[in-house]
């Protein structure tokens, strides 16, 4: 190889080592910004950053009054997006999230429409208690996810860049709601099980939220800075040990010979998309705890949060009392 190549080589993995370190940084900030307000959530609140790194949406699942709420305000502002709510009711239209066209009249009595954006339009997008929608309008918020756009009256307008979709679900009330159908499941990352806090965060949390002064978050990235951080991640290396175990991971998840005694407990596994969730989650898990590369160790760590919902159980494995973790801890069993 010549050398000026070697040379240009050489500058080129300078500059991904400098940039990684950099964005590795702010991350670190953006995680120490967003612990000093929601208290005893760190996985969530790393489960949510890794999400958004990787430039995909999550799925909060958790009881109401664990801060899910709380935690898409925070990571707004700490993430330096625009950020919007919005309450999914049985009522609600899709032209209540894309926007709808209005008819106006000018001056000159010549009347056209125009496009009003609903709250879809937005960097970051909080859909709460999304299963209490109809079909109807989470296929609408579908699109958006997908494509990055969405269509009315037949025109395309795009969602700002980046856009991301952090949805909730309580999973104890029931009645009233619209279970979200697979294909739409499929589209989130992964699922961030929000569980109670431990007792000193609770009580770190009673004083901080009655007191006279409440904690306030504070900005510690851009949203360039974010994009950036999300290009920077999908130029991560990845070892083929590490690609080994994602592929032996999440096709050991599926009905077939490759998941051995295991694939007999599973109806139906997760497709290549969950591979693909996989490979960026890993990157963005090594880039957020300073590494240029991750390991076997992060494939392992987020195989859960990737896989559950992408999974079901026999109705046979079900009446033994298997469970998706239980079943996904022995896959894991297989690869570490």
């Amino acid at each position: 190889m010549a050398k000026s190549s070697v040379e240009g080589l050489e500058k080129l993995e300078d500059m991904i080592v400098r940039a990684a370190e950099t964005t590795a940084a702010h991350a670190r900030a953006a995680r120490a910004a967003v612990g000093t307000v929601i208290f005893g959530q760190e996985q969530v609140v790393e489960h949510a950053l890794i999400t958004i790194l990787s430039g995909g949406h999550a799925l909060l699942v958790g009881v109401p009054g664990l801060a899910k709420t709380k935690l898409v305000e925070t990571m707004g502002i700490v993430l330096g997006l625009d950020a919007r709510r919005i309450q999914f009711t049985p009522d609600l239209m899709p032209s209540d999230i894309l926007g709808s066209e209005v008819l106006e009249e000018s001056p000159g009595g010549k009347r056209s429409f125009r496009f009003i954006p609903g709250p879809v339009f937005a960097q970051l997008l909080m859909a709460d208690e999304i299963n209490r929608a109809s079909p109807r309008t989470q296929s609408a918020l579908l699109q958006a996810m997908q494509e990055q756009h969405v269509t009315v009256a037949g025109t395309r307008h795009d969602v700002p860049k980046p856009f991301h979709v952090l949805a909730t679900q309580n999973p104890l009330e029931q009645e009233g709601t619209y279970p979200l159908p697979e294909a739409q499941l499929d589209r989130f990352i992964m699922q961030i099980d929000v569980h109670y806090p431990d007792r000193d965060a609770e009580r770190r949390m009673l004083f901080d939220t009655t007191g006279a002064d409440e904690s306030k978050p504070k900005a510690a990235m851009t949203a360039e800075e974010l994009v950036a951080a999300q290009r920077l991640v999908r130029r991560l290396p990845v070892g083929e040990s590490v690609v080994d175990a994602i592929l032996k991971l999440v096709r050991s998840a599926r009905p077939g010979p490759e998941g051995g005694s295991v694939s007999k407990l599973i109806a139906w596994g997760p497709g290549p998309r969950a591979s693909q969730a996989l490979m960026l989650a890993v990157r963005a898990r090594a880039l957020l705890d300073g590494r240029l590369a991750p390991s076997i160790d992060d494939v392992l760590e987020l195989a859960e949060p990737i896989l559950k919902h992408r999974m079901a159980l026999t109705f046979a494995a079900r009446a033994d009392g298997e469970t998706i973790e239980g079943v996904i801890a022995q896959i894991k069993g297989r690869i570490g």
